[in-house]
């Protein structure tokens, strides 16, 4: 039997804690071709997404997929990013959220992250990030 990812369900878990906050979730994504994202919107290979209640509409948090309905600049556009694509997923008043390994990172990468408590939550911005963080940070566009 294949081993389910913790990627998913920590991505949902931290949506619930958002949304019963009172916060806004983000979703940080890195674009490919298996991501369907408004490309006008896209900066640098990557997107940020409210993905709050009020903001994404019929939205479905799945194992291996994560689909809603948006509005950007008054179009409603379908989006439909793999969850493999998303780099980590945030609240946009506080900055705390989870953010994920690159998937291409080498298992030792990885298990050093793990050790590290790479699942915790932490502050995104500005926080005392490990030396492999210190590429990627979260810059909301609005």
């Amino acid at each position: 039997m294949k081993e389910l990812s913790t990627k998913s369900y920590l991505i949902r878990a931290i949506y619930e804690w958002c949304s019963d906050s009172g916060y806004t979730p983000y979703l940080s994504v890195k674009v490919d071709d298996q991501t369907r994202v408004p490309n006008e919107f896209v900066r640098d290979g990557e997107i940020i997404l409210n993905i709050s209640h009020d903001a994404a509409h019929h939205l479905t948090l799945g194992n291996d997929l994560i689909q809603f309905s948006a509005r950007f600049n008054g179009v409603s556009r379908e989006i439909s990013i793999p969850v493999n694509a998303v780099q980590g997923i945030f609240a946009k008043e506080t900055s705390q959220g989870i953010l994920f390994p690159p998937e291409g990172e080498s298992d030792t990468a990885q298990a050093e992250a793990g050790n590290e408590g790479r699942n915790k939550l932490q502050s995104l911005p500005g926080s005392s990030a490990s030396p492999t963080d210190k590429k990627r940070r979260f810059q909301v566009i609005k």
